[in-house]
Formats: structure tokens, C-alpha cells, sequence
């Protein structure tokens, strides 16, 4: 027999007749034997699973501001990088406002920024041809299934027409021929767009990247170079010292900076104009030569020119171009 979960000690016709015993009481009588009955404490059941693992999470930074460690690890608040940049910003505006006007010099390089003015010509001259030799592959494509449609058409015009059987069949292998000639080339073209793409958006622009960052700090160079000079043509008293000095360390940290990222430009823009000589010599002579052998409906020169340069062989359906050699 079952017991009843909350008393434990009686059994369930003990609990049934105790309540009918309890209905058939006088109320005066019930509440008395109810107040003489001692309390059971309650049991306390959580509403929750109690926390075990109070380990730090993995990845949490203290920090500072929350008064997780002391701040002299941290000693920069939010506020002090926020006032910093501020003022770098405004020293930054100031400068090019001044150049503007004439009324503060700049520090040029004249040799490096020809050099700069040069690689971005030449990234537009590429994106150009990168551009036209895009279009020539699709409007190829486009003329590579036209070509491959024909002689399909001829094909079967030649088993309907037995009095133009021969020309209709002469017709459809040199149809044939073509596309397939078409498409050697086809994969070549595609091959040059995805080297040329890679030179043009991948490795110039990388330079391009450092070579803005190189920008950025020849203006924080100059704008606190300028506000070192006024510091230093005023009177040398007590009040000033504090300034001069915190504006030469200021000026020393941003000309090193300077000076570091310029050397990286220089390193960019040499080993940038020995690979893109590199690139180009290898993608021109495979573009001639696959040209050349298809014009002159010479297949045997196509398949050659494509195992020369590694180029894996598409079907002109698809859509995606060929892996550039600079991407592996």
C-alpha cells in the first residue's frame, strides 16, 4: 500500500478517516485541536541550481574602470584615451587646415611620392584593362556556345539533306573545331583576368593600404612638429617647460612612427614593381602566344601554350575563372 509523500508515517484510510472525523466536528472544537497541534517547519526547496563553477570565463579581460584590479596596471582611463584622441584629432584638423592655407609646411618626399603617384596610375591603367579584358571573355564565351550551337544545327541539317550532306557536314566540323579551339583560348583569357584581378585589388592594394597609413602619420608628424616649433619660440618660464617637454616626446614618438612606416613604403613599392614586372611578362606571353595559335587555327600551339603555364582546362559554361598563379 502507498503512503501519503507529506507525513510518511500513516497510511491512506488513516488520512481519510482523520478528515471525516474533522467534517463531522463542531468549528469550535476543530480550531482548538488545530492550535494543539505542533508546526512542522517547512522545507526549503531552491528555485534554482546553486552556482559551483565561479571561475573566470575564458577570455575576460579585467578591467580598471570596473574596479577589478588596481589601476596602476591600467593607468589610461576611457576618459584619457578619449581626451588623447581628441586632441590628436584636432592637432591632425588644424594641420591640414594650415597646409591649406599656406600658413604650415609639409614634409615631403619628392622622390617617394612620384613613386606613389606612379603605382596608383597604374593601378587605374590595370583596373582598365582588367575591365575590357572581362567583358572580351564574357562577349567569348557568348560566341563560344554560338559557334557550338551552329554546328550542332549543321550536324543534323546534314542527315535531313542528303543533296548538301557534304557541305553541311564540312561546315559543322570546321564549327566544331572552332569552339573548341575557342575554348582553349577562353580559359586562357580567363587565367590573364584572374592574374591581372589579383595584381590590381589584392597586391597593389595592399600597398595602397600601408601607403595611406604612411599619410595618416605624416600629418600627426607635421601637425606635432608644428605645435613643438610655436612651443619653442615662446618665452622659457616655469608654465612652459611641462608643455615643451610633453611636445618633444609627443614629436619624437610620431617621427619615429613616421619615419618606420615610410621605410615600409619604400620596402612595398620595390618588391610590388619587381612582382608586377614578373606577373605581366608571364600572363602577356601566354596571351600572345594562345592568341596567336588560335587565330591560326593551330590546336596543337593552344593545348602547348596552355600545359606551359599550368593552366587546368574549363568548359566555357563555367562561370568562375581560372585560379591565379598568385593565389596558391
Amino acid at each position: 500500500m502507498s503512503r501519503i509523500s507529506s507525513s510518511g508515517d500513516h497510511t491512506v484510510h488513516e488520512y481519510i478517516n482523520r478528515n471525516v472525523e474533522t467534517d463531522n466536528m463542531h468549528p469550535a472544537i476543530l480550531r482548538s485541536e488545530i492550535e494543539a497541534r505542533p508546526m512542522r517547519p517547512r522545507s526549503f526547496v531552491p528555485n534554482s541550481l546553486p552556482l559551483k563553477n565561479t571561475a573566470t570565463p575564458r577570455g575576460y579581460t579585467p578591467s580598471p574602470i570596473n574596479g577589478e584590479i588596481s589601476n596602476s596596471k591600467y593607468p589610461a582611463s576611457k576618459i584619457e584615451v578619449i581626451k588623447n584622441w581628441s586632441v590628436s584629432t584636432y592637432k591632425c584638423t588644424k594641420q591640414l587646415i594650415n597646409e591649406k592655407l599656406g600658413k604650415s609646411s609639409k614634409t615631403v618626399d619628392i622622390e617617394l611620392e612620384t613613386e606613389i603617384e606612379q603605382l596608383r596610375e597604374t593601378q587605374k591603367k590595370y583596373g582598365n584593362i582588367l575591365k575590357l579584358a572581362k567583358n572580351m571573355a564574357a562577349q567569348f564565351q557568348c560566341f563560344i556556345q554560338t559557334q557550338q550551337s551552329l554546328g550542332e544545327a549543321f550536324a543534323e541539317l546534314s542527315q535531313k539533306s542528303p543533296e548538301l550532306q557534304q557541305e553541311f557536314i564540312q561546315n559543322s566540323e570546321t564549327q566544331k573545331s572552332l569552339s573548341k579551339n575557342g575554348e582553349s583560348l577562353l580559359n586562357s583569357l580567363n587565367f590573364f583576368v584572374s592574374s591581372v584581378n589579383t595584381l590590381c585589388n589584392k597586391t597593389i592594394e595592399d600597398t595602397l593600404i600601408t601607403i595611406k597609413q604612411y599619410e595618416c602619420s605624416r600629418i600627426e608628424y607635421d601637425a606635432y612638429r608644428s605645435d613643438l616649433e610655436m612651443l619653442a619660440q615662446m618665452p622659457r618660464n616655469e608654465s612652459n617647460i611641462d608643455r615643451v617637454d610633453d611636445a618633444q616626446q609627443n614629436y619624437q614618438h610620431h617621427k619615429e612612427e613616421f619615419e618606420k612606416l615610410r621605410s615600409d613604403v619604400i620596402v612595398k613599392l620595390k618588391f610590388l614593381d619587381e612582382n608586377r614586372v614578373k606577373v605581366m611578362h608571364k600572363q602577356l606571353l601566354m596571351f600572345h602566344n594562345a592568341t596567336i595559335a588560335y587565330f591560326s587555327n593551330n590546336h596543337q600551339a593552344l593545348e602547348s601554350s596552355l600545359k606551359q603555364f599550368n593552366i587546368k582546362p574549363k568548359s566555357p559554361t563555367t562561370p568562375s575563372l581560372a585560379a591565379s598563379w598568385l593565389e596558391k
